[in-house]
């Protein structure tokens, strides 16, 4: 292949919000050689043929996910997936890169020699090469950006130097690097230029942000900048570790309108016992402590947690206080995992995983009903007001929106009836409040979504 042919690229990406950054900035070296590059949804048909040249697509490239068990099923799953285009005809090249090649090289390509090649999570510049390109050092803060286009995910830094127990991501992804803050306001300003209205701030761990660049945490300095920058409006802060949490983060957050009243902290446990075989480095005294001073020091605050259920040794007292904790703190989101032991972390070489999968599924089971009704009631609570949304898309009889507390893939939808908005807004065209902010009264709620009339701005 050579960099003068116009090849038909696509790029199916795994996992979390930060592989999709990395897919992005692929794909932009790519779309710099005017390549064409398939839609991230578009079909794989294993029944269409080479003749079809329409539908041929010269490389398929997947940016697999290593995180758990799960994860790596549906990255091993699609790998399969476009091995089967491949043989029929449909496709040419098969590349993987990721979290699963960076931690699986070896045996990935001895147990799937019909790959074409494998790369490790941080060789964008050798898939690159791979194609006959030249890659472009002056694109490295630029992204090709597949999300819709008034909002981006923007990665700060990579790699983690926690040690929990049970996460495989520091073999994976290597220690902490922050991005410096230069690089990361003149990506803001690119992709603000591009339509960007709402950044959500992403890393392994956002808090530890600057310490091995500036000797201090600077997530707070860098949200003020990013902030300032002319056209963003929200800005949402992901993946918060609660230990040592930075005390001017929360005054910022307080202040400074641009930044969500939302917090994804992910919590994992409520009892002391099972953080500390977690290796958390907090213990629940401290994290109630943190979560009272969110909740007194930013009014109206919506907290997003992860827990883990089944972790080894965890009893029946253990979740019981689980449960206590989630039922007494209330947040208004909460996703949940049962423990999945992976192999080189010490929760694997130190524990037995003693708790019984039926166990953990009956664990997982009993908690989410305690979440659904408690998501329930906060929906419940915000019938009535009136909230600014940013208006996502359109869909069936409805346009679909968040407020600043909902992130997008993860969080609930206001759905907002079609028949409403012609009311107020008359003849104008509504799939051009996409990607807008409206203002709304919410009117019914379920224990996911709400349900919403647009409103005339004052």
């Amino acid at each position: 292949m050579t960099a003068r042919k116009k090849l038909r690229i696509l790029v199916i990406t795994m996992g979390c919000s930060k592989n999709l950054v990395d897919s992005e900035h692929l794909m932009r070296q790519f779309d710099s050689y005017g390549m064409e590059l398939l839609p991230s949804d578009y079909s794989i048909d294993i029944t269409a043929s080479k003749d079809s040249a329409d539908r041929f697509i010269d490389c398929i490239i997947i940016n697999t996910c290593g995180f758990i068990q799960d994860a790596k099923e549906e990255s091993i799953s699609m790998i399969f997936k476009a091995l089967a285009a491949k043989k029929t005809g449909k496709a040419g090249k098969v590349l993987v890169f990721g979290c699963l090649s960076q931690r699986y090289l070896s045996e990935l390509k001895e147990g799937i020699p019909e790959v074409d090649a494998f790369f490790g999570a941080f060789n964008i510049k050798d898939v690159v090469e791979y194609l006959g390109l030249d890659y472009r050092p002056e694109l490295c803060s630029s992204r090709y950006q597949t999300t819709p286009e008034h909002y981006a995910y923007l990665k700060i830094s990579e790699g983690c130097n926690r040690r929990c127990a049970y996460c495989a991501i520091p073999f994976i992804r290597g220690p902490h690097v922050s991005v410096p803050m230069e690089e990361l306001e003149r990506e803001a300003r690119e992709l603000a230029a591009k339509g960007v209205k709402e950044l959500i701030v992403i890393a392994q761990d956002t808090t530890y942000y600057g310490l091995d660049l500036y000797g201090k945490r600077m997530l707070a300095p860098l949200l003020e900048r990013l902030s300032a920058v002319k056209g963003i409006e929200w800005i949402r802060i992901h993946y918060s570790y609660p230990d040592d949490f930075p005390e001017d983060v929360i005054e910022l957050m307080a202040v400074n309108p641009k930044i969500c009243k939302y917090l994804d902290i992910p919590l994992q446990h409520g009892s002391n016992s099972v953080l500390k075989n977690m290796h958390r480095g907090i213990g629940s005294a401290q994290t109630q402590k943190l979560i009272d001073s969110l909740r007194q020091r930013i009014p109206g605050i919506v907290l997003r947690t992860t827990l883990i259920v089944g972790f080894p040794g965890e009893t029946s007292r253990d979740f019981n206080t689980l449960l206590e904790f989630v039922a007494r703190n209330r947040f208004e989101r909460l996703g949940a995992f049962t423990y999945s032991e992976e192999e080189g972390t010490y929760a694997a070489e130190h524990y037995k995983d003693n708790v019984r999968q039926s166990t953990k599924q009956k664990r997982y089971d009993r908690l989410m009903e305690l979440q659904s009704s408690i998501s329930a009631k906060a929906n419940e609570a915000r019938l009535g007001k009136i909230e600014k949304v940013l208006v996502d898309r359109m869909e069936s009889d409805f346009l679909v929106a968040r407020s600043q507390y909902e992130s997008p893939e993860v969080d609930g939808e206001i759905l907002i009836p079609l028949s409403s908005c012609r009311k107020v807004f008359g003849n104008l065209n509504l799939e051009s409040l996409i990607g807008k902010f409206v203002d709304v009264r919410i009117v019914d709620s379920d224990e996911y979504d709400l349900y919403a009339d647009p409103v005339l701005s004052n």
